[in-house]
């Protein structure tokens, strides 16, 4: 495959799997949490939430995977590349700063999937057992408020992508 064919690919990609991370974020941020709690009881938002989450983590975790690879691939074909941690220049500045954003993202990610996840089917489950869960309230308010976070770092990693191809 020519270069420039391969680079092409990997910016594709690359967009592919911004569009899907960060759309799904959106959608489920902006859209799904607000008319879910506005609209269902409580032990309904919890099961759909939770249903929810377990839909969309495959697919964010397979575009974070995207992202990686084809970020690495069209950094290394950069001109504006000098190395590891090297910030000699405004792009570089810019890029590592989206880096670390990045990986906030990801912190917050697989807190999300490994961390919080895993409590709110505990809930699920206790409440479609008629059991009582007083800490699902907690936990729903925490799950929305760190997709909004991850919505607000997905946006700056947007702006510092648009301040490194401005440099």
């Amino acid at each position: 495959m020519p270069p420039y064919l391969a680079l092409s690919l990997a910016y594709w990609l690359h967009m592919l799997a911004t569009v899907t991370w960060i759309g799904g974020l959106a959608a489920l941020g902006i859209l799904i949490l607000p008319v879910a709690h506005l609209s269902l009881e409580p032990g309904a938002y919890a099961d759909f939430i939770y249903r929810v989450q377990r839909r969309l983590d495959p697919v964010g975790w397979a575009s974070l995977l995207v992202l990686v690879g084809s970020g690495l691939f069209q950094m290394s074909a950069s001109p504006h590349y000098t190395g590891f941690l090297s910030v000699e220049s405004r792009w570089a500045g810019a890029i590592l700063a989206k880096h670390l954003v990045f990986l906030a993202m990801s912190g917050v990610s697989a807190y999300l999937t490994w961390g919080l996840l895993p409590r709110l089917g505990r809930v699920v489950l206790r409440q479609s057992r008629g059991l009582e869960a007083p800490e699902a309230n907690r936990l729903l308010h925490e799950e929305a408020r760190l997709v909004r976070l991850n919505l607000v770092l997905g946006v700056l990693v947007l702006g510092l992508t648009a301040l490194a191809r401005a440099s």
